[in-house]
This record gives C-alpha cells, structure tokens and sequence, in this order.
C-alpha cells in the first residue's frame, strides 16, 4: 500500500506538472490584433497638443466625450490633440459630431518633429469632419465631411445632420487606406505609390515635403476654431 501511494501521488504531481506547462504555452495578450482604447472617456489621458506637453485646456472631457470648447478658448488652450503613441498598420474606430457651420478633421501619420514641421496637417493626411450645408468648405469637392481632404471625395455622403454622432472609420494597411462612415465604405485607395505622389503633387500640400512621407505617426484631432466632440476612440493595430 505504501508503494501503490507513492505511485499515485507521483502521477498526480506529473500530471500537475503537464498541466502548468500547457498553461504556459497559452499566448500572452498583445496590443497587435487587439482593440486598444484611446480616449478613456475620463480623462485627456494618453494626448497632448501638438508641439506640447499635455493637452490644451480648450480639450475637455464632456458625458464621455472628448469636446472642443472653443467658445471659451483663449491663447495657446488649443492646438490639435494628438496621440502620444505613433501607430503604423493600423484600424481606427471613432465616432464624431460637429457644432453648426463647424469644421474639424481626424489626421494620421503625423510627425512631431518641430524641427521640421509646425503643424499636424504639415505631414499628416485627413479625413474631413464638417458641417457640409454651413460651413464654407462644404461648396469644396474634396473637402466634405468624410473625404480624403483635398485629395479624394467620398464615393457618398452617409453623413448625419449637424449634432448627430457619426461613427467612423479609417483603415490603412501595408499602403491600402480605406475611409468608412457609418458602415458604408465612402474612399478607398493605394498611398505611397506613383499615382499618389502625382495626387498629392497636384494638390495643395504640394509645397510640404513631409505631407504622407511617413508610414508610422500619430493620430491628431483638429483645432479649427469651432466646437467638436469625439468620442468611443479605439484603434487596433494590424
């Protein structure tokens, strides 16, 4: 009976063993594939305005919801809000609604070397977010809500009335880039390569050198001096 314990007891702790290290083998969870949050929905948390230290005071957080008060806005509080993380192949999720007769935009890629460049639009693409009906740029083809700003427009405009959220998306991946707007696939298109360049040189970013050179870069929220709210703001990396 002594042995017979033995021999059970020494099954039992292979077993046991066998079972640990199955458990390490189970894969750790990676931000690549998986949907990490970039607005907590509290806080300013993980963004700065661009060139600075911390997000202008202009950038409030409002019922869960990164807003842009810029009726109360005074020198140096604003300035586009930018990631504090660079992102490359990437799947951005956001929804976004616009004050009457604003503008506002979503851009990426964008480099923070002041060195070089003052601004985000200097180096990084946008999608358009606009009141398409009040404000000016509206009569603009290529500048509605929902283009590749003065690149792309939309293929259509599934846009809501001004003060409704819109939800969005933007998927860029190994040089195809698609924009999405509530669920509908609104501009699709290869970047970096000749036609690009072509498109890009025929635009008005033809004097910025460092406009969509960059394959990784922050994402930035826009500063046009009109109220804006953003909210729900996840990103996967591909």
């Amino acid at each position: 009976m002594k042995y017979l314990s033995l021999i059970i007891l020494s099954a039992i702790i292979i077993s046991g063993c066998g079972s640990n290290k199955n458990a390490m083998k189970t894969p750790s969870n990676t931000s690549s594939g998986e949907w990490q949050k970039l607005f907590d929905g509290q806080t300013t948390s993980g963004w700065h305005s661009y060139g600075e230290k911390k997000a202008g005071k202009a950038w409030k957080v409002v019922d869960g919801a990164l807003y842009f008060d810029a009726k109360n806005k005074k020198d140096g509080q604003g300035g586009d809000i930018t990631t504090n993380e660079e992102f490359g192949n990437f799947h951005l999720k956001l929804e976004w609604k616009i004050s009457k007769n604003g503008n506002s935009g979503i851009m990426f890629f964008v480099n923070e070397d002041l060195s070089k460049y003052g601004a985000s639009y200097n180096t990084g693409p946008e999608m358009q977010v606009l009141d398409n009906d009040g404000h000016p740029d509206g009569k603009f083809n290529k500048h509605r809500a929902g283009d590749l700003y003065d690149l792309i427009a939309s293929s259509s405009e599934p846009v809501k009335a001004v003060g409704e959220w819109n939800q969005v998306e933007i998927i860029s991946n190994n040089g195809k880039l698609d924009f999405k707007m509530n669920g509908v696939n609104i501009v699709s298109t290869t970047i970096w390569d000749e036609q690009w360049n072509k498109m890009v040189a025929g635009s008005k970013f033809n004097t910025m050198p460092g406009f969509a050179k960059y394959k990784s870069g922050k994402i930035s929220l826009q500063d046009h001096g009109d109220e804006v709210w953003y909210r729900n703001i996840e990103i996967k990396k591909l």
